[in-house]
């Protein structure tokens, strides 16, 4: 089956991942700084969690304001993946993990 999900702030969405969801669009708002801080691993934590129940992700919004080599080799490398995916808008996040599967 075919199912996909946008979570954006104030979307109501609570934190709890449903067995039937396989692609979520999340917009990088929803994420507090600290994610996007690698040394922290947070981001790494959280992604792994998707990756082990087999969910595709993008995160999508303007990441062009991170100037860390890490986090943009990390923004690089997920691209190029097949799990997650950090895209410039909703549209194309969802296009992306249109096309994943």
């Amino acid at each position: 089956s075919d199912h996909r999900c946008a979570i954006s702030p104030g979307s109501g969405y609570d934190g709890k991942i449903a067995n039937k969801f396989t692609n979520i669009a999340i917009n990088k708002e929803t994420f507090a700084d600290p994610f996007f801080t690698l040394s922290t691993c947070l981001a790494g934590k959280i992604l792994q969690k998707f990756i082990n129940y087999g969910i595709w992700i993008a995160i999508y919004g303007d990441f062009s304001s991170y100037t860390s080599k890490p986090l943009k080799d990390f923004i690089y490398e997920s691209n190029n993946g097949n799990d997650i995916f950090f895209q410039p808008d909703r549209n194309q996040a969802v296009e992306k993990l249109t096309t994943v599967n």
